[in-house]
């Protein structure tokens, strides 16, 4: 009766941690691993570069210590509503209907 019960406990207990109950938050890489992040100039568009490749025309890396590494951390949210513009100046991005 008492392997039925640690039973039941240990199966709760990795339910709890599986649902999210245990108080961890996961949260999804911006970019894959050998990719970094890249930022639509003038706009709040983004994309994944891999790692060596240059940035394409029209986008910029983030500014250091300015970089988003999960979504919607700190940095992901900031993006939405700022932008870099062509002189490399962090601006209000422009409204979207």
């Amino acid at each position: 009766m008492r392997t039925s019960a640690t039973a039941v406990l240990t199966g709760a207990a990795a339910v709890l941690a599986l649902t999210g109950c245990s108080g961890l938050s996961f949260r999804d890489d911006i970019c894959a691993g050998g990719e970094y992040p890249v930022m639509t100039v003038g706009a709040t568009g983004s994309a994944c570069v891999k790692d060596g490749e240059k940035v394409p025309e029209g986008y910029t890396r983030y500014p250091e210590g300015k970089v988003p590494q999960k979504v919607d951390d700190e940095w992901d949210v900031y993006w939405r509503t700022h932008t870099v513009d062509e002189e490399g100046d962090i601006v209000d991005a422009p409204e979207t209907d």
